[in-house]
């Protein structure tokens, strides 16, 4: 019997409710980010009556998500980064140094005493007192170096060792400095990539141009210097032994020392051992949470090379006070009050909800493994032009209002039923890519418009079959039972199919490629819905009313 549940006829309208307020606020702000942006948009024009009209066009309690526009839609930012590699070097040398004294430690009353000596970044300098064991030292030194992690540098080791006069230097190896940059290079890229668009949906431009630089281009982004605010803010987490107090940040700190700020103290200064103990790169995870005392905190997890350090220097260290340091500010220096296993923590300050959300995030994505330096930055304007968006759109609207048409005059009464469902495929795609944030570039209206032509595929099918079991002089209400349900299979079919191909060019492809799969493989979910669902429950809607005796198909 040709019949809806009532509960599954609530739900399909409610989807589609819920599908086009999603994508209403696409009609009501022009190319805004917000309604606050909304906002601050219409105050700077027009009288005051009409900034309050359109202010209140949209109601702030319901969503404003809006779907982004591509850089060949919209434009963006634009920023060309130079990575310091030198700073990677020099924060090797920095690492090392405590294996180095360990090491040399003990052989003592061969060497004599063990100083750290000034020297350049990227260079190591050690003086041993007693220059009759430098062979012995050099040994040792040499006996810290690892085979290279880089099919060029096979055989090779990563550390370079000499003797001059009493001194041992210690650099990176050729070998080692060329791996170190393309690891420091492919690691910039996916840090980039993940602070600018975490979700995968804002289709950002990022790649590596020559041996350090990296081109960067956001669609969407208001200005460069909002750009480099995402990118610069680089999150580096380290836990570093305090060694005292200063008076000011100008204070001499001793070789292998440094003076840094407290964050939440003014004209608080720590004196801390330049080498870290355990450093953010080994975090696992960070995410938001509260203290004993309900404020704001961050707890984080090292992972089992980090948890190990971390439980070994404090069981060896406990009643010594213990710096937490950010971007080079000392969040807190707690007294270490007993061992500390499992590798894991909880980072307190005077943060607010968003404040411990972000570096959260920051610490997820990772600090960046060199300093940057911006050489080019602007903004730029959509790249295709007017013109281009003009054609899309307008190709856009001549393939709509052809399948509107051909269906009509087709299918007749049950061809308007699919065109009104096609008029909400269209809606539900927008509100989807608006609630997802996806960024729409002409290829992705490219999909939209394949959409708009394959939507009307499964009512072609369907209707199709209701003709043959009205031929086989079935009456109205089983031919168009038996006419949906002979067709489900096929429609499934087919489409998987498609999204399947969707889902492998999101995957495997990148920028231009994905917009096109997000619009296609959404389309499609949208499109089965709305064909088999929103045009059986209006056909029998019409049907209930009606009671017609034959059917003119």
């Amino acid at each position: 019997m040709l019949q809806i549940d009532t509960w599954k006829r609530v739900l399909i309208w409610a989807l589609v409710v819920a599908g086009l307020v999603l994508a209403a606020p696409n009609l009501f702000y022009n190319r805004v980010e917000s309604h606050n942006d909304a906002v601050k948009a219409i105050e700077a024009q027009g009288s005051t009556a009409e900034r309050e009209a359109q202010a209140s066009a949209w109601p702030t309690w319901l969503p404003s998500d809006l779907v982004n526009l591509g850089l060949d839609l919209r434009g963006g930012a634009h920023l060309l980064a130079e990575v310091r590699l030198s700073d990677v070097y020099a924060a090797r040398m920095e690492a090392l140094w405590p294996e180095v004294r360990d090491v040399l430690r003990d052989a003592r009353d061969e060497v004599g005493t063990i100083r750290l000596q000034p020297s350049d970044p990227g260079i190591l300098r050690v003086r041993i007192s007693n220059p009759d064991g430098m062979a012995r030292a050099l040994d040792l030194v040499r006996g810290l170096a690892q085979p290279v992690v880089s099919l060029t540098g096979a055989g090779a080791t990563d550390l370079q060792v000499a003797g001059d006069g009493s001194d041992i230097i210690v650099t990176l190896s050729e070998a080692e400095q060329r791996a170190t940059d393309e690891r420091t290079m492919q690691q910039s890229l996916e840090i980039i990539r993940r602070r600018i668009d975490e979700v995968g949906t804002r289709e950002p431009t990022i790649q590596r141009q020559g041996s350090d630089r990296i081109l960067i281009q956001v669609p969407g982004i208001g200005s460069a210097a909002e750009l480099k605010e995402i990118i610069g803010t680089t999150a580096q987490l380290t836990f570093q032994p305090v060694v005292g107090r200063a008076s000011s940040a100008g204070e001499s700190a001793g070789v292998g020392n440094e003076v840094l700020p407290s964050l939440n103290e003014e004209g608080v200064f720590y004196i801390l051992e330049t080498a870290p103990v355990v450093t953010g790169e080994e975090l696992v995870d960070a995410q938001p949470s509260y203290d004993q005392n309900g404020r704001p905190a961050v707890n984080f997890r090292f992972n089992p090379s980090g948890a190990r350090k971390f439980g070994d220097y404090t069981a060896e260290n406990i009643g010594s006070p213990f710096a937490i340091v950010l971007d080079d500010e000392v969040i807190s220096a707690p007294v270490i009050q007993s061992h500390i296993p499992g590798g894991s923590g909880i980072i307190t300050g005077n943060f607010d909800i968003a404040e411990s959300t972000n570096l959260a995030v920051l610490l997820r994505a990772g600090a960046l493994p060199a300093g940057m330096e911006f050489l080019e930055e602007r903004t730029i304007g959509p790249e295709l032009g007017q013109d281009s968006i003009d054609a899309g759109k307008l190709a856009t609207g001549v393939a709509f209002a052809a399948v509107l048409i051909f269906m009509f005059l087709s299918y007749g009464l049950f061809g308007l039923f699919a065109n009104v469902a096609l008029i909400l495929n269209i809606g539900l795609i927008m509100g989807i890519l608006s609630v997802i944030g996806a960024t729409l570039t002409l290829p992705g209206i490219a999909g939209i418009v394949l959409t708009v032509g394959m939507a009307v595929d499964a009512n072609v099918l369907i209707f199709e079959r209701i003709r043959e079991e009205i031929k086989s002089a079935r009456g109205p209400a089983r031919a168009i039972e038996l006419g949906y349900s002979k067709a489900l299979s096929a429609i499934v079919d087919a489409n998987i199919t498609t999204v399947i191909t969707a889902i492998i060019l999101y995957v495997m492809g990148s920028g231009p490629v994905r917009g096109f799969a997000i619009t296609l493989g959404i389309g499609i979910v949208t499109s089965v819905f709305t064909a088999i669902w929103v045009t059986r429950l209006l056909i029998v809607m019409w049907f209930e009313r009606r009671r017609p005796k034959t059917l003119e198909i």
